[in-house]
């Protein structure tokens, strides 16, 4: 008797765990594996298009290009509220939600990637894949702090309610990882790490381009910190020259064909052509006699109307009337993160600012910026050695002009940080002529970008820095960000 009941108990004991196992398995969803089961590489990818489409390439840049005058906002809504200035539109709190949204999002995806590169994870060891993380995760944090100022950084990614940290911090952080990603890309290429392999939609999983292009992010972090620290101009020249000799050739997206995959500008511009060219860019290239200014002032309508004068409000309200860049009917145009031609005027200016020769890197940022227009617009180019010699020595105004003219394709963003830059630093290379942007003695003008709603409304620390009733917004039209003069 006893045998018989130890055996029902045994018996008991067995099914209650193959119950127990069978239901595990039941509740696994083989078709969605958890995140914790993908291999980082495949997040890789994410990241990338990610950082390019909702980040770099997004709605930011469009509306930003406004600010700087290198597009003209057009038909008849948003843009149209923002080439007029409007509070409603350029202070909302809804106006970047998506974006604030999308970008905070794609850095959970890169958070979970660096996770599994840690020591007992899926893709430990993997030092080419941690170092390209680092790099999409200061991408991504540098573009928000840069139009932002202060936001949720350190308990951004693990608390509801984080706090905002300061930007100085924020910026000290980013600079420290990007070398850490120097560190690691560098390890990897000499290891001839490539775990990533076409998942890297970039450079293939090539380590060693991904450390050129870690170079010249840390260039640019450190520009942008020049009024706050004179000695960045050396560490940028320093980092730049690294970034070329390691073979920095651009950080473009080109995934699109054109047919079922658009350049996000591109597809932006087809949906609604809210986006036209500006008068204050067709200035300054006729004043050159610039011949990029055939394919940027394009009457793509026949209207008449190649262009309009920034903040013209009667052409703001039309739809398909203006002119617009050539390269927004080109859906198979490169998206650039980073293009060669930037990098090659972050060394002319901190070269010229220092008393060093700049030449070489302002006649290469020009002829690079001839050959992205000549491709994007599928139409071509002179070569631009007599537009260059007809411009004379590199002086800090002409190399800025030259910036602005090369990022117009689509770098708008990093534009509007150059301008604010100069500004504080008591400069006025690019003379913004949009009468809106001072209205009734006040500037309209915003020193920097409204957070997203969804933190607005659901976390106290971003909602005090927002401010409430009639104040709410009203900061991005008088407070500078911490980069550029400000506190915050």
């Amino acid at each position: 008797m006893f045998k018989k009941l130890l055996y029902i108990a045994f018996l008991g004991i067995a099914l209650s765990a193959c119950t127990e196992d069978t239901m595990d398995n039941i509740n696994k969803d083989e078709a969605n594996p958890p995140s914790s089961a993908v291999n980082a590489k495949f997040q890789v990818t994410d990241a990338i298009v990610a950082t390019g489409f909702t980040g770099w390439g997004g709605a930011y840049a469009w509306y930003v290009s406004s600010y700087t005058e290198q597009t003209f906002g057009t038909g008849n809504n948003q843009l149209m509220k923002t080439e007029l200035r409007l509070r409603g539109e350029t202070a909302a709190s809804s106006t970047f939600n998506n974006e604030w949204n999308s970008v905070y999002a794609n850095l959970m995806n890169i958070k979970q990637i660096i996770e599994k590169c840690a020591e007992g994870g899926l893709n430990a060891g993997q030092k080419d894949i941690l170092g390209i993380a680092q790099v999409l995760w200061v991408l991504n944090y540098e573009l928000l702090t840069d139009v932002h100022g202060d936001i949720p950084y350190s308990e951004a990614l693990v608390s509801d309610q984080p706090k905002l940290d300061s930007q100085e911090s924020i910026y000290t952080d980013l600079i420290s990882r990007i070398g850490e990603a120097e560190t690691l890309l560098a390890e990897a290429a000499a290891e001839k790490m490539n775990n990533t392999g076409a998942q890297d939609l970039l450079y293939g999983g090539d380590p060693a381009r991904w450390l050129g292009l870690a170079h010249a992010v840390k260039a640019r972090l450190l520009l942008n910190t020049s009024y706050r620290d004179s000695g960045a101009y050396a560490k940028a020249i320093s980092a730049g020259e690294a970034a070329l000799a390691a073979g920095f050739d651009g950080a473009e997206l080109s995934i699109f064909n054109g047919v079922d995959c658009d350049n996000p500008w591109t597809a932006y511009s087809w949906s609604r052509y809210y986006t036209g060219a500006n008068g204050t860019v067709v200035a300054m290239m006729e004043e050159r006699e610039d011949p990029r200014l055939d394919v940027y002032a394009w009457d793509a309508f026949g209207t008449g109307a190649a262009y309009a004068p920034a903040g013209d409000a009667e052409l703001a309200k039309c739809t398909e009337t203006v002119g617009l860049p050539m390269w927004l009917e080109n859906g198979a145009a490169k998206l650039h993160i980073f293009s060669v031609s930037e990098i090659n005027f972050i060394l002319a200016e901190a070269k010229a600012r220092t008393g060093a020769d700049a030449r070489a890197n302002f006649e290469a940022g020009i002829a690079a910026s001839f050959a992205d227009y000549a491709e994007a617009t599928e139409e071509d180019m002179p070569d631009p050695a007599d537009y260059i010699a007809a411009l004379g020595a590199p002086a800090i105004g002409e190399i800025m002009v030259q910036k602005y003219l090369a990022q117009t394709r689509d770098e708008q963003v990093q534009t509007y940080n150059d301008i604010r830059r100069c500004k504080a630093l008591g400069e006025e290379y690019i003379v913004l002529k949009n009468p809106n942007n001072n209205q009734g003695g006040q500037n309209q003008w915003p020193l920097r970008l409204p957070y997203g709603n969804s933190d607005v409304v659901s976390n106290p620390n971003v909602a005090e820095a927002f401010g409430s009733g009639n104040a709410a917004g009203n900061y991005i039209f008088t407070d500078n960000i911490w980069l550029f003069g400000g506190t915050r």
